[in-house]
């Protein structure tokens, strides 16, 4: 891989599927957590349809997102700035009743 900033990506259950791997590792020099998200979606359109919401407006309900072992609420939401070496770990949430 070229020399850039590398993001481990690590997808938890469902979310696991949808990526066809466990871990990934991307080159995503700048981006933010949105970017991240869409630059995943161009080759998996059912992982972003579960991860963002709308037009990429918003964070989907079901799914949390980590970076560095914090939830990107407490952080910038999707507009949470990454770093080279950060971990972002998608979790699905499972509603019952």
């Amino acid at each position: 891989m070229a020399a850039g900033m590398v993001i481990t990506v690590t997808f938890i259950g469902a979310l696991r599927r949808a990526s066809g791997e466990r871990t990934q590792i991307i080159d995503c020099e700048g981006c933010s957590v949105r970017e991240l998200i869409e630059k995943m979606g161009t080759d998996s359109p059912e992982l972003k349809r579960n991860l963002i919401g709308g037009e990429g407006e918003h964070q989907h309900p079901n799914a949390l997102v980590l970076v560095n072992g914090r939830e990107i609420s407490v952080l910038n939401g999707l507009n949470t700035r990454l770093v080279d070496d950060d971990e972002v770990v998608f979790i699905p949430v499972v509603h019952g009743g």
